[in-house]
């Protein structure tokens, strides 16, 4: 080992032995929960169960009390609720925040002021959001209600929030408002490093906008297009608070986090809750490495 390898490991120890208590340490204790039937109330009464909380008579996976599959569990809801929502909010924010941000690349008067207040909805705490919306959104007194029944569009009042057939998508809506800005910042931030070469050479030859968006502008931020899609789809599987503000966490809105949240705190389930969260960790991980081992591939494929 030469010496600035030395010098490096000096440097590098005391951030690695802080990160393995501050994350490694709860993680372990909460694989550890995960195989045991421990309840909140009496952590030393707890057993080792081995893999019953995941695969046992009343665990997450292969239960056999699952008669109508395991879609229709409560865990399996909460997983496909949970992508749902992560899907579609990903999908509307990149689209949005795509559009606003070649809009902010323009030059235009005021430009500096429109991308300070384009960031306000971001910058807002996600519980003062859900909050807020929630009184907006209200089927009693709510703005948006009242807008929409004088407008005609609708001839009652929704409960957005309390209607299953609503809820998940009010609350898909509410993220997307939130966080359209963070993928705004994102790719404007991309498009900002963009040679102005050739949009002059393509402004010469009159290539139309869309041809020159298509051919030069998408092909040239591709790579922090996906960065900021992995970042922000892998925040939006996590998602807690939102959901949990907005609406009443039934089985037609509850995430994941929700979920083990549910086990943990309400039924005092340590043990099965900390399988829940231990799987949650896992089902995000495998789904970065799946978006990253696809977004490889398609960047390898057109770098050639």
């Amino acid at each position: 080992m030469n010496d600035r390898t030395r010098v490096a490991w000096i440097f590098l120890t005391p951030m690695l032995v802080l990160m393995a208590l501050v994350a490694g340490w709860p993680l372990l204790r909460s694989i550890w929960f995960s195989l045991t039937d421990t309840n909140i109330n009496d952590l030393a009464a707890g057993h080792f169960v081995g893999l019953s909380n995941y695969f046992g008579e009343y665990g997450l996976f292969a239960n056999p009390n699952y008669s109508d599959g395991f879609w229709a569990s409560d865990w399996g809801i909460a997983i496909a609720n949970t992508f749902r929502f992560g899907i579609v909010s990903v999908l509307l924010e990149t689209l949005l925040g795509l559009g606003v941000a070649m809009l902010l690349n323009q030059e235009f008067k005021g430009r500096a002021l429109v991308r300070t207040a384009v960031l306000i909805p971001w910058a807002i705490p996600t519980i003062v959001s859900a909050k807020m919306w929630g009184w907006m959104l209200n089927d009693q007194f709510g703005i948006v209600n009242q807008l929409l029944v004088n407008w005609h569009l609708i001839t009652h009042k929704i409960a957005f929030t309390a209607n299953p057939d609503y809820a998940l998508w009010t609350v898909v809506g509410v993220d997307v408002w939130k966080t359209t800005p963070f993928m705004t910042l994102l790719i404007l931030a991309a498009l900002q490093t963009l040679p102005k070469d050739c949009y002059e050479a393509a402004r010469v030859d009159g290539v139309h906008p869309l041809r020159v968006f298509l051919k030069v502008t998408l092909p040239l931020i591709k790579g922090p297009l996906f960065v900021a899609v992995i970042f922000r789809l892998l925040d939006a599987l996590r998602i807690f608070d939102l959901i949990y503000v907005l609406t009443s966490n039934s089985n037609s809105t509850i995430s994941m986090s929700g979920f083990v949240r549910r086990e943990m705190v309400d039924n005092g389930n340590l043990g099965f809750g900390s399988a829940a969260s231990t799987s949650l960790t896992v089902i995000i991980f495998m789904t970065a490495l799946l978006f990253l081992r696809v977004a490889r591939v398609k960047l390898t494929e057109e770098a050639s």
